[in-house]
């Protein structure tokens, strides 16, 4: 086998080019808000680095073989080159109607991808870190992913039953580069963020690596096996390869070649926060064993949530960016995205936050201001920008404050700190709106002579004009679309060609001229109304309505091959499976205790049984086998908020943690808890309960407590220390 110390990232890398990839998005569903997020990230990068003069390449695209897609295809009655290319439609159609400016978009079913995976898995066939074993255990179809554990064993990750598979496979020897990795992690410490991503790959890795099965024979949708046909290489060596094939690799093309020399390694892999194993573990292993340059960075961004939750089609608590654009305009979630989410933290998405946001910031801020600008140079001046004059002490102040902002946004911004690059930009905002209404040109006092209050409506409007395009052109990466109409309002033309002459590499003072004819004033973000809020929601409730109604017919077949969650990610997380081994036999069924009640509604609670009356026998259960209870996903929670639901007696609102999501859950037992003593307490939850809505608020899960005679529920716990989002088997 060949030894080699372990690949560095190149330190001569030239500054003026950048690579950066979005996730594959796995074709299991279609596209909603969690996709977008992190599309939408990586095109304000994207966006930026080229109105640096930085010579950019944006790569996104989808992840369409494995063995769930294979099934959901015969669901569909379709095959599964037809399913996949539908579904990836749908989210190249998605891009392109929110104005993304990828440079290109891999399909994983390509055979540009399919010559350079097999070159790939060839080279590392070659170089003797792929050898032939066998397989039996525990595999989950959803989630392309080998399980440990026996027979009945439910997936740690989705909760559904996995499947007892045996077969022939090809290894990877994963476990010969756990030393390497570490050494790789401490010489480049900025490989892989955030802190808690990096905290857990390694504390993964020292935990010993096992070798990983690259190789599948039981279904035939997937790339061969150079050599040996029955075998298809496992999706995540598949899906992984897509960031070097997209640029060339394995091509007998000069041009793919020079391209891949180019742009090689990647300055930037953007991904979901659940697959960090796979991008910072496996993925620099197979290149690390082929010899190939690792990339610079693995950046995670969080989960976004809705209804205290993790979006996902699986919990039915998806948003499409369509909806979002369509009542507000594609910036508005750009903006909403990127300031109200710091990222590398879980987001909460509402509909409510979203237009207090958007009327905030966006029309009563930013779009206002340029609004009173440019109407009073045409009122004022006949539409032509006059000469300011002479600085006074007002002017100095503006000017020095968009001189910070300018100083700040652009390492906050390329340090991915989104949030606060837009925060410092929004006290320029606030600051000159503010210096528009202490100066108000629009008003002449009785005392001031005509030609002095002349000259002060040139220097303030002037002035403003000026601190507008610099707010302008540093929030172009994040309203392109805007910034493109503000750009024009100011006589500057078209900011999409100011960006190709890398316009931000000189950005300062000074840059608007006296005697520049400004566009007509037009409405950049009209106010929302009341309404807007129902019009999202209505449509997300068609848009639902309507995936029932062609999903119906599916229900049951459904169930034997369910969705996967997806989120800002490309394939689902997968644990690392076991070595080749026999799989152990099945453990022996557990009890289900018979006075566990299930606590969500006031009606869960049973009345007290009438004194002179005889309590009724209690009824014998039916029995239930192993897979009836594993379909019951059991977590350990703690409750963070507790309160009364106003005009409810029996119910109260908990705000529950399970350490990977937070949620809401109502519970009928307000008659027996105080609700600030349950603050800190951890429980037990039933985790893939079907949402419902009560009171208007939507419940996610149930708690667990045992009935007492009397009817009263006691809350189940725990007497040692459990972590949370732990599963109870």
């Amino acid at each position: 086998m060949e030894r080699s110390a372990p690949p560095m990232t190149n330190p001569d890398q030239s500054s003026a080019r950048f690579y950066l990839t979005t996730p594959i998005y796995y074709v299991n569903a279609r596209p909603h808000l969690g996709h977008a997020y992190s599309t939408i990230v990586c095109d304000a990068i994207a966006r930026r680095k080229r109105a640096l003069g930085i010579e950019t390449w944006f790569l996104t695209g989808t992840d369409e073989h494995g063995q769930k897609i294979e099934r959901s295809a015969a669901l569909a009655g379709r095959t599964p080159e037809e399913f996949a290319t539908a579904v990836s439609g749908e989210f190249r159609g998605l891009w392109d109607r929110l104005g993304l400016s990828y440079d290109d978009f891999i399909r994983t079913t390509e055979e540009r991808h399919k010559q350079g995976v097999q070159h790939l898995f060839a080279t590392l066939r070659d170089r003797g870190f792929i050898y032939k074993g066998s397989y039996t255990g525990q595999y989950c179809v959803s989630d392309e992913a080998y399980v440990d554990g026996p027979p009945g064993t439910p997936c740690p990750d989705c909760g559904r039953m996995t499947e007892t598979v045996s077969e022939e496979n090809y290894f990877f020897k994963l476990s010969a580069f756990e030393r390497k990795l570490l050494e790789f992690y401490e010489a480049n410490p900025g490989f892989m963020g955030p802190e808690s991503t990096r905290r857990e790959v390694i504390s993964f890795v020292r935990g010993g690596l096992k070798d990983l099965s690259v190789s599948r024979t039981s279904f035939s949708w997937g790339i061969p096996v150079p050599g040996d046909e029955k075998h298809v290489i496992y999706v995540w060596l598949d899906a992984l390869a897509n960031y070097i094939t997209a640029l060339g690799y394995g091509s007998d093309d000069p041009a793919h070649q020079a391209r891949f020399a180019k742009f090689w390694p990647a300055d930037l892999h953007l991904i979901g926060k659940e697959i960090s194993r796979f991008h910072c573990v496996y993925w620099p292993a197979f290149l690390m064993a082929a010899g190939i340059p690792v990339p610079r960075s693995v950046k995670a961004n969080g989960w976004l949530l809705f209804d205290q939750g993790k979006m996902s089609k699986s919990r039915g608590n998806i948003v499409r960016a369509e909806t979002v654009q369509e009542v507000l305009g594609a910036d508005a979630l750009r903006y909403f995205l990127l300031r109200e989410i710091p990222f590398g933290q879980d987001g909460s998405f509402s509909f409510d936050a979203l237009v207090q946001r958007y009327n905030g910031d966006l029309a009563n801020g930013y779009g206002n201001l340029v609004s009173r600008v440019v109407s009073m140079v045409h009122k004022y001046f006949g539409g032509v920008l006059p000469e300011a004059g002479a600085e006074t002490q007002a002017e100095a102040a503006l000017r020095e404050s968009a001189v910070r902002a300018i100083a700040a946004f652009g390492p906050a911004f390329d340090d991915l700190n989104f949030s606060e690059s837009l925060k410092s930009l929004w006290l320029l905002v606030a600051e000159t709106d503010g210096y528009l209404t202490a100066n108000a040109p629009w008003k002449r006092p009785t005392d001031r002579p005509e030609a002095e209050h002349v000259a002060l409506q040139a220097r303030v409007l002037a002035t403003a004009a000026e601190a507008i395009r610099i707010i302008t052109a540093l929030v172009y990466p994040i309203l392109p679309e805007s910034a493109a109409k503000v750009w024009r309002q100011l006589g500057q033309g078209e900011i999409a060609d100011a960006a190709k002459k890398s316009f931000l590499t000189e950005l300062g003072w000074g840059g608007l001229k006296a005697g520049t004819k400004l566009g007509e004033p037009a409405p950049l973000f009209p106010r929302a109304e009341k309404d807007a809020i129902d019009r999202m929601q209505n449509l997300e409730d068609e848009n639902n309505r309507s995936a029932v109604e062609a999903a119906s017919g599916q229900e049951s077949a459904a169930k034997s091959a369910p969705e996967a969650p997806t989120s800002a990610l490309g394939v689902s997380p997968v644990p690392a499976p076991p070595a080749p081994t026999v799989a152990p036999a099945p453990a022996a069924p557990s009890a289900v205790p018979p006075t566990l009640l299930a606590v969500d509604a006031p009606a869960a609670a049973a009345p007290a049984t009438p004194a002179a009356q005889p309590a009724a026998p209690p009824q014998v259960p039916q029995h239930i086998t192993i897979d009836d209870f594993a379909k019951v996903e059991l977590r350990v929670a703690q409750i963070l908020v507790a309160e009364r639901v106003p005009k409810a007696d029996k119910l109260l609102r908990l705000e529950v943690d399970l350490g990977y999501e937070k949620r809401q859950i109502l519970a009928g037992i307000a008659q027996y808890y105080e609700p600030e003593k349950l603050i800190g307490r951890k429980i037990v939850i039933v985790a893939n309960l079907a949402p419902r809505k009560m009171r208007g608020l939507e419940s996610n899960g149930m708690l667990l407590a045992a009935s007492l005679p009397d009817g009263a529920p006691v809350l189940a716990g725990f007497l040692e220390e459990v972590p949370l989002g732990a599963r109870l088997k």
